[in-house]
C-alpha cells in the first residue's frame, strides 16, 4: 500500500556530487522515519542515513561531513545530497520508510550510484 520511488542515480566522477530522491506515496499515516541504504555488489545492504520525522539525523561514519540527508514532510520525500563522492560509494542506494505505528517498514527498488573515473 506504501510505495517508494528512488530517482537521481547516474554516473559520476570521483569528487562529483549527485542528488537522490526518494518519494513516498500511498497509504501513508501517522509519524515516520525515513533513510538511505546502499549495497555494494558482494557486501550486504548497510546504512548510510536515516531522518526522524522531527528532523533528527543519522550518518554513517563513512558519510558524514560530505552527504546529507533531508526531508519535505509535505511532500513526503526524501533526499540525499551527495558531495565529493568516492569509488567506494559505488552501490545501490535504497530508500526505506518505517512507519512507526504500525511496525511497517517499506523499501524501494534502487537506484544505482557508480562513482568511476
Amino acid at each position: 500500500q506504501v510505495q517508494l520511488v528512488e530517482s537521481g542515480g547516474g554516473l559520476v566522477q570521483p569528487g562529483g556530487s549527485l542528488r537522490l530522491s526518494c518519494a513516498a506515496s500511498g497509504n501513508i499515516f501517522g509519524v515516520n522515519a525515513m533513510g538511505w541504504y546502499r549495497q555494494a555488489p558482494g557486501k550486504q545492504r548497510e546504512l548510510v542515513a536515516t531522518i526522524s520525522n522531527g528532523g533528527i539525523t543519522n550518518y554513517a561514519d563513512s558519510v558524514k561531513g560530505r552527504f546529507t540527508i533531508s526531508r519535505d514532510n509535505a511532500k513526503n520525500t526524501v533526499y540525499l545530497q551527495m558531495n565529493s563522492l568516492k569509488p567506494e560509494d559505488t552501490a545501490v542506494y535504497y530508500c526505506k520508510l518505517d512507519q512507526l505505528a504500525y511496525g511497517m517498514t517499506y523499501w524501494g527498488k534502487g537506484t544505482l550510484v557508480t562513482v568511476s573515473s
